[in-house]
């Protein structure tokens, strides 16, 4: 089992900045990648990007490329989203998520393990 809180949402203007923080703990010797994803209201889950544990490959979905920037700590067990010229569009529940088993796909059943999500709302 992995456990994974999110931290560091908050409500911020546009142009602004975020990091978002999601610590891992548990099973996290094993864990092959971990995602953010996002809700906005009334939408669907969307993936952010993702990095891999072992190496710190990232890979990003292309509406967040160039703003938003994947990063981690693995001696902390914890991963960071850092989110540039915020936009009102970014408004949105941010999840972190993690998956033990080799899993290239992207999507939300590629994870196993999920965060419980922090807000982050951009006023205009």
């Amino acid at each position: 089992q992995v456990q994974l809180v999110e931290s560091g949402g908050g409500l911020v203007q546009a142009g602004g900045s975020l990091r978002l923080s999601c610590e891992a703990s548990g099973r996290t010797s094993s864990m092959y990648k971990m995602g953010w994803f996002r809700r906005a209201p009334g939408k669907e889950r969307e993936f952010v990007g993702r990095i891999l544990w072992s190496g710190g490959t990232t890979y990003y979905a292309d509406s967040v490329k160039g703003r938003f920037t994947i990063s981690r700590d693995n001696a902390k067990n914890t991963v960071y989203l850092q989110i540039n010229s915020l936009k009102p569009e970014d408004t949105a529940n941010y999840y972190c998520a993690a998956q033990n088993e080799y899993n290239p796909i992207n999507s939300p059943s590629s994870y196993e393990y999920w965060g419980q999500g922090t807000q982050v709302t951009v006023s205009s």
